[in-house]
């Protein structure tokens, strides 16, 4: 029997206080357009709490759930994931928003089974490779079915479309291959595999090719395609060290759209400066450091996976929007974890933690 310990207090404080900020940025972000399109001010910010405490209630469960048991529930996780990402696709399942299909209305809430996807694939491939340990150093046995699989959830999401979100989870299954222990020779033909799938996916769809084009130069059109970047880049500039001050951003009076959204970060680097951006990113590195010390301390290879692919996950989600709302990279639908406003990516993202801190009450950690 595995000895339990107290979780990473570490982890579950600085999650508690990025989710926090989240709250009171999507509340300032979000405040000027709520009032023009609900006439409540607090509009996003009640439904941001609601999926907050629901995502607490999430975390808190997985939280005192062993791990193990995951194991069990690995396969029906995956098929339930794969049912979803197809019915999103049947008209009158799957909802419409932004010229994509990417939720599945229930009610008056929406489900975006991607968020689920990305944890059945994490949890599949980790099961997987704890069973069959020497399988990572075999191209057919390990290298074939984890590009099989991701291959089959990037089809799928793409088909929504959704680029950011299949281009993540390729991440992530690539990433857990290479801690299972795959060869680098295997890492080296994925990378080529990856740039060859980039250049079909560039030429296949056109509205990847705009935001490429536009990245290289949003200049060029400021008023069309290249307007959010543009206004992302006007807000982060305004904020300059110090900030403009907490709640007087000028850019969420409708000149940046939907900013409690994937362009949250912009917002906090005008209202909370350099200082304000800096110190998020560093709760986030600090986040993914412990997270990969849960991993390397885990007891087995399936927590070790498991806790690599959640925490992975937390750090290319954050890379990715950030570099986005800077004009690092093409823009991207990748939301800023525990800080954009969203109801499936809240709560899911805290279970997922919540799963993180049960693996850590195994971990042998330095608790001193």
């Amino acid at each position: 029997m595995k000895k339990r310990y107290p979780v990473d207090y570490s982890i579950l404080l600085t999650v508690l206080i990025l989710v926090s900020i989240g709250v009171i940025m999507v509340f300032s972000a979000s405040s000027a357009s709520a009032y023009y399109t609900y006439n409540d001010s607090f509009y996003f910010l009640k439904r941001q709490l609601m999926w907050v405490i629901l995502g607490f209630f999430a975390m808190s469960f997985m939280m005192n759930l062993d791990y193990v048991i995951l194991k069990k529930l690995a396969g029906p996780f995956l098929a339930i994931s794969i049912a979803l990402l197809i019915a999103v696709l049947i008209p009158g399942i799957g909802v419409e928003r932004y010229n994509a299909t990417r939720w599945i209305g229930i009610g008056n809430f929406t489900l975006q089974p991607s968020e689920l996807a990305k944890y059945a694939l994490i949890i599949y491939l980790a099961k997987y490779f704890d069973k069959h340990p020497e399988y990572a150093k075999s191209f057919k046995k390990g290298v074939v079915p984890v590009l099989g699989l991701a291959g089959l959830f990037f089809v799928l999401i793409m088909l929504q479309p959704n680029f950011s979100t299949a281009g993540t989870i390729f991440i992530i299954a690539v990433i857990i291959l290479f801690v299972a222990g795959a060869r680098i020779s295997f890492m080296i033909t994925l990378f080529g595999l990856g740039v060859v799938a980039a250049a079909v996916v560039f030429s296949s769809f056109e509205y990847i090719r705009e935001r490429v084009f536009t990245f290289l130069n949003p200049w060029q059109d400021i008023q069309k395609s290249g307007y959010q970047i543009v206004q992302s880049l006007y807000a982060l500039g305004s904020g300059g060290l110090f900030g403009v001050g907490l709640g007087r951003s000028r850019q969420k009076f409708m000149y940046l759209p939907m900013p409690q959204n994937d362009f949250i970060f912009s917002i906090i680097g005008e209202e909370l400066g350099l200082i304000g951006t800096v110190t998020i990113l560093l709760l986030f590195l600090y986040l993914i450091l412990r997270g990969l010390r849960v991993a390397a301390k885990a007891p087995d290879m399936f927590g070790c996976l498991v806790a690599t692919g959640i925490t992975s996950l937390i750090g290319v989600q954050t890379l990715i929007n950030v570099a986005v709302v800077t004009s690092s990279m093409p823009a991207t639908g990748v939301s800023l974890p525990f800080i954009s406003y969203g109801g499936t990516s809240t709560v899911i993202m805290m279970a997922g933690v919540g799963i993180l801190l049960n693996i850590s009450r195994y971990a042998n950690l330095d608790r001193s």
